[in-house]
């Protein structure tokens, strides 16, 4: 296994970061303390290639490999992008356009994509219902054929992009009777009849993302709008998994670069007791900690990101152990970095506390890390 980068791919991320800070990063706090969708930001990482990254070039994307799509989230992360914006771009990117392109016909990749890619269009995916959240075979939301369409009734919940999406990824049952081999997916435009959105939720952290209800009441989807074939829709939902524990962890693994950064220029510079603070055993701890953290986490994801650019079937057993780890163990260093801040640390103006929101949502989202915990005890 090689976790070197090429020259190539370490100049990207440069630029990546680079244009991050000029274009996206000031406006950061801004957008945070409003909880606002920044979608001027959003179109600009359509413009600059990163909602199309991984696509090919027919698609408007840029044919990129997953190693190099992987390092463009943690270089988001490591700029000092916020988690509301990542978490949009990946819910967008891997969950919505991703699942369309891995598993649609031809006419949908040509509809759908190029618009995705360049940020003209924004994507969600709605799985999780507010009596089948974890327990994904529990879901009640149906899709019954009728003719050339399908009719979809139930709701979804805790949908990430979802008052804003123009495309949204839909699981619904096709075949109730067959649990979750009964489970279908379908491509739900925003202006289709039936469909609605809730209004945004407020949430703890990751403020500037938008999440709603989703409802579907006799929503009528044309048949080609059905992807891949009835039945296939979990077996997609657990794909998703190789982009959910590489390229959506990433922006988590470069915010602990960020902050480790801002906790080492501070500790050298904040004095107290006559002495700078990094001088002090206490505060050398915590920089240490957020270190070692970064290294495993960096390394679990990658490790994830490399076996799928090798084309390696899934290991779920790797994938939630990278998942638990960067979910339970991103909280204390984050924690670390508003202790070392102090009081500033508690404030809005200097990104801890943030971060400390932001990260509280990796051990829930994607997988809570209880299952994670009973995916890698049933996979032994």
């Amino acid at each position: 296994m090689d976790f070197a980068f090429t020259k190539e791919q370490l100049m990207f991320k440069k630029e990546i970061i680079r244009f991050d800070k000029k274009e996206i990063v000031p406006r950061v706090q801004e957008h945070d303390l409003k909880k606002h969708f920044d979608f001027e930001a959003f179109r600009k990482l359509g413009e600059f290639g990163i909602l199309g990254l991984h696509f090919p070039e027919e698609y408007g994307g840029s044919g990129a490999d997953v190693i190099t799509t992987v390092m463009a989230g943690e270089a988001l992360g490591e700029a000092g992008v916020d988690g509301g914006l990542t978490l949009a771009y990946g819910a967008h990117t891997f969950l919505c356009a991703d699942t369309i392109f891995s598993h649609g016909t031809e006419d949908q990749r040509k509809k759908y994509i190029p618009k995705l890619a360049s940020g003209e269009w924004i994507g969600c995916m709605g799985l999780t219902e507010p009596n089948a959240g974890s327990d994904v075979a529990s879901m009640s939301a149906t899709a019954e054929k009728k003719g050339d369409k399908y009719v979809l009734n139930g709701s979804k919940i805790f949908i990430t992009n979802g008052p804003i999406a123009d495309v949204s990824v839909i699981y619904a049952k096709t075949d109730p009777a067959q649990k979750h081999m009964g489970i279908s997916a379908f491509i739900v435009d925003k202006d289709t009849k039936g469909f609605s959105s809730g209004p945004n939720l407020i949430k703890m952290g990751v403020s500037t993302s938008q999440t709603s209800e989703l409802f579907f009441n006799n929503c009528e989807i044309p048949a080609e709008n059905l992807l891949g074939q009835e039945g296939e829709g979990f077996n997609m939902s657990l794909q998703t998994v190789e982009w959910d524990r590489s390229a959506l962890l990433a922006p988590f693994v470069g915010a602990s670069t960020y902050m480790l950064n801002r906790c080492v220029d501070y500790a050298k510079n904040r004095e107290q007791f006559g002495r700078k603070i990094g001088k002090f055993q206490a505060m050398k701890q915590k920089i240490a900690n957020i270190r070692m953290f970064g290294e495993a986490a960096r390394s679990l994801v990658y490790r994830i990101a490399w076996c799928k650019n090798q084309g390696k079937p899934m290991n779920h057993l790797e994938a939630a152990v990278a998942k638990l780890f960067v979910g339970d163990w991103s909280l204390g260093p984050a924690n670390d970095a508003v202790v070392l801040f102090g009081g500033y640390g508690y404030c809005h103006e200097y990104d801890m506390e943030r971060i400390f929101r932001d990260s509280r949502l990796a051990p829930i989202g994607g997988g809570t890390s209880d299952i994670q915990k009973m995916i890698i005890s049933k996979l032994m």
